[in-house]
């Protein structure tokens, strides 16, 4: 089977050259294998994503001479296939409802580190602190009837304890430089969100499932998500979906060193576009052929 490829993007802002070289890299990679490209739109935050964004993807990477395979997998039309997986965990055990707000899980950090630092996973934020795990299955049932906000969560101990020790293949390199086989660390991360009340999936959840169904084989992304593998390569091994490979790539960062985002306008593809780039100056800027 041919390898497949895809760029997934959120739209919830316009392009920038960081997503410009994820996007190229994995097009070109797919032309030079004989394999496949997908586009997929990862919409399943309805409070930030916008259909003019969405345009505005197709747009952007067609300026670019990208194409992909039709149809458009977009995540908010098939909610029904991460609710399917979050069963299936859920029926094994393995995730349980949390009730506390943001705000109130951000003051069970405060109280903890009244004691001294508080675990924070890869990416900086606090491990949930919260007593969840800890209610009664009717007390749970209690406040999900009620309607009270909630949060369904990993069981990471349990998680772990059920798959063991997991592993995925490393094509790219970590920010570490970490490359090869590599061993997975995802109690890092702490009891993860799976969904919430409002939001049915998560990005953990959902790029597993799609990439499962998508058949996609290689996954080419940035090294600001290497860590996160550890979360999915998990998940894939609970739920029994095939491990891809996986490709991190350099991140393109400002002048200042940093990640580039969504408002930096100095970099936007639309930006570039308008002051009278060309995709072959795009290419030269991120140091493609």
């Amino acid at each position: 089977m041919p390898p497949v490829f895809r760029f997934a993007p959120s739209p919830n802002g316009y392009l920038h050259l960081g997503h410009a070289y994820s996007a190229l890299l994995n097009f070109d990679l797919a032309r030079q294998s004989g394999g496949r490209f997908l586009l997929r739109i990862e919409d399943i935050d309805p409070a930030r994503c916008r259909a003019e964004f969405e345009m505005a993807i197709h747009e952007d990477l067609a300026w670019l001479g990208i194409n992909w395979q039709q149809p458009v997998r977009r995540q908010s039309e098939h909610l029904a296939d991460y609710g399917n997986a979050l069963e299936q965990l859920s029926a094994e055990g393995l995730v349980y409802p949390s009730f506390e707000s943001r705000a109130e899980v951000a003051r069970l950090v405060a109280q903890r580190e009244q004691s001294g630092p508080w675990p924070r996973d890869p990416d900086g934020a606090p491990l949930y602190p919260g007593t969840a795990k800890q209610l009664s299955a009717g007390e749970r049932a209690r406040l999900m009837e009620s309607g009270a906000p909630y949060a369904l969560r990993l069981d990471m101990a349990a998680a772990m304890a059920r798959a063991g020790r997991v592993f995925w293949t490393e094509q790219g390199e970590g920010p570490a430089g970490e490359t090869g086989r590599i061993e997975a660390h995802p109690g890092a991360w702490g009891d993860v969100i799976l969904a919430r009340k409002e939001t049915p999936t998560s990005y953990h959840l959902s790029v597993v499932v799609d990439d499962a169904l998508q058949e996609v084989t290689e996954v080419v992304r940035g090294q600001d998500l290497f860590h996160a593998t550890s979360v999915h390569v998990l998940l894939q091994h609970l739920l029994g979906l095939p491990q891809p490979r996986y490709r991190h790539h350099r991140l393109i960062v400002d002048e200042a060193g940093y990640k580039l985002s969504k408002s930096t306008r100095a970099t936007g593809l639309r930006e570039l576009r308008a002051a009278g780039a060309t995709p072959a100056d795009i290419r030269s800027l991120l140091g493609l052929p």
